[in-house]
């Protein structure tokens, strides 16, 4: 017993020093070992499972193989198929980037989806109108910006939404062109939480508790505990421990993440971009500080140059000030390409830890599991 509470105490302080800044090559190589454990292992289940499954993807391969390599009338339409092929691996492979990983996912939200419905809402309301797009997939994606972005508002036509105070778009005008992705994102978020609910209902089967359901239990137990972040995790956890249906658990995720989360995030940056939500907050300031003593003759003045302020910042730009702003959105973008690229770094590495990680403690379970029959047998034959 006291050489199996220190051989657990050994490997818990190999697990802790598994990392790529302490070990890098062993962090690597064992990586590259879980990788290829877990390809060999979906292998061979789809062999065994879905064969009819292999089967269709390869005459579907082989089709869209020889519908490229032949020329005809059909290649402009394959070509508009790859485009939204494109546009939705890349939106939905941000979703799943933004909630896989416990936690330690990279916020795709903030760095693409917001910002693009922030850019989109400002330059329609810049111009007046929605119809920016050259079509539905002409979005921010991988090394490649939307073409209105750039464009000047005469290009697109004169405003088709105008009022007394300058360009004001409806949200309900808006939101359709910004829809299509913020669901995809919402899918692909979805789809980020079924690895805990798998690894969690696998456990579960073989009658073993998952790690995470014990650190839980240590963390509530404990004062200063913290729950792990985030908490819907946990959820999918839990949902796969205690043995909730498959479908019952992602059909609530989806309707959650794809429907109701994503459309309260866009609707919100809308009304903020759209000045809708600004214009609420605006005018309950004023009521508030009219009922102040000593504010009232000095609000008129201070509503103008808020207004003053709000329309220099929605003003269409000038072609005089092109070049000065080229070279902001040159600095800008570096700074930001800089922080997505460490960003995503930091996410590559944890993954690559915890996989690492993962394939060690599974060895080391098979090393204490070998000497525990060793020593029962050791027993019964003595």
């Amino acid at each position: 017993m006291v050489f199996m509470a220190d051989l657990r105490e050994k490997h818990q302080q190999e697990l802790e020093n598994l990392t790529l800044t302490t070990q890098p090559f062993k962090t690597i190589k064992l990586f590259i070992l879980g990788v290829i454990q877990y390809l060999k292992r979906s292998v061979l289940y789809l062999l065994a499972k879905g064969g009819w499954l292999m089967l269709s993807c390869t005459v579907v391969a082989a089709l869209g193989i020889l519908l490229v390599t032949i020329d005809g009338p059909h290649e402009k339409h394959l070509e508009e198929l790859s485009e939204y092929f494109r546009f939705g691996l890349w939106w939905v492979a941000l979703g799943v980037a933004s909630s896989i990983g416990l936690g330690s996912g990279l916020h795709t939200f903030v760095l693409y989806l917001g910002p693009h419905i922030a850019l989109f809402t400002i330059k329609a309301m810049q111009c007046g109108r929605v119809d920016l797009k050259s079509a539905p997939y002409d979005t921010i994606q991988l090394k490649r910006g939307p073409s209105w972005l750039d464009k000047d508002c005469d290009e697109f036509g004169p405003p088709l939404f105008s009022s007394s105070e300058g360009s004001r778009v409806p949200l309900s005008s808006i939101l359709p062109q910004v829809q299509l992705e913020a669901i995809l994102w919402g899918v692909g978020t979805a789809l980020g939480e079924l690895p805990p609910y798998f690894i969690s209902r696998a456990a579960s089967i073989s009658g073993s508790r998952l790690d995470a359901m014990d650190e839980f239990d240590d963390s509530s137990t404990e004062s200063d505990g913290v729950v792990p972040n985030p908490l819907f995790d946990l959820a999918g956890i839990m949902c796969g421990q205690f043995g909730v249906p498959f479908w019952k658990f992602f059909l609530a995720t989806l309707i959650g993440k794809a429907i109701i989360k994503t459309h309260i995030q866009t609707v919100f940056i809308i009304s903020v971009c759209n000045n809708q939500l600004l214009d609420w907050i605006e005018n309950e300031l004023i009521w508030v500080l009219s009922l102040v003593p000593g504010f009232a003759p000095v609000l008129p003045s201070l509503v103008a140059k808020l207004h003053t302020m709000r329309a220099k910042y929605l003003k269409p730009q000038q072609p005089s000030s092109h070049i000065k702003v080229k070279k902001w959105d040159f600095s800008f973008a570096s700074v930001w390409n800089t922080i997505v690229w460490l960003m995503l770094m930091n996410f590559f590495v944890k993954i690559v830890t915890d996989t690492a990680q993962r394939y060690l403690k599974k060895q080391q379970d098979k090393e204490i599991a070998a000497l525990t029959n060793n020593s029962s047998a050791s027993r019964q034959s003595s």
